[in-house]
């Protein structure tokens, strides 16, 4: 069979040798639809911008808040973000990878980042060559805030939440003839409930009779996330510019933990029980620089941009155990755990776009990428009597890994009538080198890929829009799931990477209507996802209770479905936005040793009112369901979100702000697992509900001219 990608080459050229268009701006080729300013929704050809000034969350909420509010995007309770239900998603900050989002405090992380330092969210379900190939299920692009105004101008904000959270708040810029600049700073006080409950019924391996193992968790975690971001621009003349940006975030606090561990006969005669407390901190210091020099060419719109980018990420984690065990009694054991983990990300790019003419555009670009990852971690038992620390062995572990990157793409771009076209070719050279330094077990790999991309737009009158996208991705393994070291640090339930998982590579495909008018609008987009080698979740009992979740390959899997979207008034006060959609999963695990074909269907949806009684009011709900999904050994159950809003514009100046994030306590993980040697309950729950009550003080020459929940942004 020919590959696509041939026929939408042979489409470049076509296009390419056809005749243009009357005149259009070449930087206009890309947009398609504008949607109102009410929805604050821009429709590319590759990608949908979305400004989440609006939303209530953006004020005192994380980035995790602000993303489940987006459109086919969905974050479960750790942090793990999905798009059109798949988790293989590739975050980037201002365009570029950041460490924070590699590792096991990837999560965490999205939970601390404050929603005030973002301007839009862009969303790639099939990105075009000039992105990194990673990401099957798409890219998320996350846009900073900076300094465009012209003057002085800035805002100040402060709040208090429930569970003695507070944040506060301030940006500054300045804009004045060749240079401007931009400082922001924040300092949020977290606190986070978090519980598991696990129950697991295998056969005892001795007797062959069924026992019931259980285990329950009550953790607390307070978190201290001070941020500081400092990005300046300055132009040496019309034709030559230079910027740059620093940032700098901490994380970290106390985090305790009730641990119960119990086991017994299905008849309920009581084999063994435990208690385990742990009390311990995990501080985290991230970095990100950024340097861009900018030369305009000869032509008009001609461009080369060279660009360098590091992002760091260190993070140290100390838990002292206490663990009484009362069935049968023994002596209390003592016992600690250290992690250290390290993230280093650096980029060397190179980019140049060259008009052709005022309806076509070609792209060329070249990428270094070296990504360093280092984990190590030590466990030791303490004596009783002399405090003295014997070190485990089995708790004990260094791991490195090291990924080199050599990209280059190629785009054109066209417009011709009512047609519109990019597509492009990214070619990748990889070599990856993974470390088990404890074992000396060495894992390396090169190969060399190249991912095609093709969007086609055509507009069917000046409200409806026809599109199609396709592309090729690669999702390669988190480091941390490289290693095959063995995590107790919550046992029962331990966890293991597998240096044998290899990238997963999958092709995507959607076409979609979209129309916008009459101050409403509506898009529906079919899309249909072919996977191999998909990295999924596989669990394994051991025995007493304990079981080991790792990490394996499927064969193959595949994935379709519909999204929907609707937005409009339902009278001049109250504006609605809806948005959904139906999926069909289904996964052939067989070689896995589970029986047969696993398919499902599913429906996530997400509802938005913006209620405005006044010019100086305006009220917000959103709700947001995440529907059960299908695992090799099971399902992961539905999560449902309710968060509210309320703004009062006190003064031109002054404006007071209340926010309810998870209403009912719905950030709930549940799974369920079945093998023919064991059945697991597992669920894991946030308490979710926090309440914020604050004020936001603006300044200089900010724009408070904006409806809804936008009056206090910063530039």
């Amino acid at each position: 069979m020919i590959p696509w990608y041939v026929f939408s080459l042979a489409a470049l050229c076509s296009v390419a040798t056809a005749a243009e268009s009357p005149p259009a701006a070449p930087d206009q080729l890309e947009t398609i639809v504008i949607k109102s300013q009410k929805l604050n929704v821009e429709t590319l050809i590759d990608r949908k911008v979305y400004s989440v000034a609006a939303d209530a969350q953006s004020t005192f909420g994380t980035l995790s808040d602000i993303l489940n509010v987006i459109p086919s995007v969905d974050v479960d309770p750790d942090g793990i973000v999905s798009l059109r239900g798949d988790s293989k998603v590739l975050i980037l900050i201002d365009g570029k990878p950041s460490s924070q989002f590699a590792g096991a405090s990837a999560g965490d992380n999205l939970q601390s980042i404050p929603a005030q330092d973002i301007e839009r969210i862009e969303v790639l379900t099939t990105p075009p060559a000039q992105f990194k190939a990673d990401g099957v299920a798409g890219v998320i692009n996350i846009i900073t805030r900076k300094g465009r105004r012209t003057g002085t101008s800035g805002s100040l904000q402060a709040s208090g939440g429930s569970g003695g959270r507070y944040v506060l708040g301030a940006a500054g810029s300045y804009n004045s003839g060749p240079w401007s600049a931009a400082l922001t700073a924040g300092y949020r006080a977290d606190y986070r409930d978090r519980r598991v409950q696990s129950r697991v019924i295998a056969p005892d391996p001795i007797s062959g009779a069924l026992i019931e193992s259980t285990n329950s968790i009550s953790e607390r975690v307070r978190r201290e996330v001070p941020t500081v971001k400092l990005s300046t621009e300055y132009a040496f003349n019309d034709r030559q510019s230079l910027s740059g940006s620093i940032s700098w975030g901490d994380r970290g606090g106390l985090r305790t933990y009730t641990q119960l561990t119990g086991s017994g006969s299905l008849d309920g005669d009581l084999a063994s029980f435990a208690r385990r407390l742990s009390s311990g901190h995990d501080p985290e210091t991230d970095y990100d620089e950024r340097l861009v020099f900018a030369q305009k060419l000869a032509r008009p719109g001609e461009t080369l941009d060279f660009s360098l980018h590091r992002s760091t990420s260190n993070q140290h984690e100390h838990y002292d155990y206490i663990k009484d065990s009362f069935v049968p009694p023994t002596a209390t054991v003592y016992n600690n755990l250290s992690f250290h983990e390290q993230h280093g990300a650096t980029e060397l790019g190179a980019d140049y776009a060259l008009p052709l003419s005022e309806t076509r555009a070609v792209k060329f670009g070249y990428a270094l990428e070296q990504d360093d990852f280092r984990f190590s971690n030590i466990g030791g038992n303490i004596d009783p009597v002399s405090g003295a620390a014997v070190i485990d062995p089995t708790l004990t572990n260094d791991f490195k890994f090291r990924q080199l990157i050599n990209a280059v793409y190629a785009s054109y771009q066209s417009k011709r009538g009512p047609w519109t076209l990019l597509g492009g070719l990214r070619a990748e050279q990889v070599h990856t080198d993974a470390q088990q330094l404890t074992n000396d077990i060495s894992t390396n790999n090169r190969y060399f890929e190249i991912y095609p991309s093709l969007h086609v737009d055509r507009s069917l009158s000046d409200e409806a829009t026809l599109s199609f996208g396709a592309s090729r991705r690669v999702n390669r393994p988190d480091p941390s799931n490289l290693n095959p070291y063995v995590d107790h640090e919550y046992t029962p339930n331990v966890f293991a990477g597998n240096p044998s998982l290899k990238p997963q590579f999958s092709q995507s495909y959607e076409a979609g209507y979209g129309y916008e008018g009459r101050g409403r609008s509506y898009d529906l987009t079919g899309y249909y996802r072919l996977n191999k080698d998909t990295v999924t979740d596989v669990t394994e009992y051991l025995a007493d209770g304990l079981s080991l979740t790792t990490k394996t390959n499927l064969p193959r899997d595949k994935s379709a479905g519909v999204e929907f979207s609707a937005s409009g008034r339902f009278f001049q006060k109250l504006t609605y936005s809806l948005s959904g959609n139906v999926f069909y999963s289904q996964i052939d695990a067989r070689a896995l040793g589970i029986p047969g074909l696993q398919s499902t269907t599913g429906l996530n949806a997400k509802v938005k009112l913006d209620y405005r009684p006044t010019d100086d009011n305006s009220a917000q709900i959103t709700v947001t369901r995440t529907d059960k999904r299908l695992t090799p050994q099971g399902f992961v159950g539905a999560i449902n979100l309710v968060n509210l809003g309320y703004k009062y514009l006190l003064s031109t100046d002054l404006t007071a702000i209340a926010t309810v994030t998870d209403l009912f306590n719905g950030q709930r993980f549940h799974r369920f697992s079945i093998s023919p040697a064991f059945t697991q309950d597992y669920e894991r729950t946030v308490v979710g509900r926090i309440i914020y009550i604050g004020l936001v003080y603006s300044f200089g020459s900010t724009n408070k001219d904006k409806p809804g929940f936008e009056y206090e942004q910063p530039p």
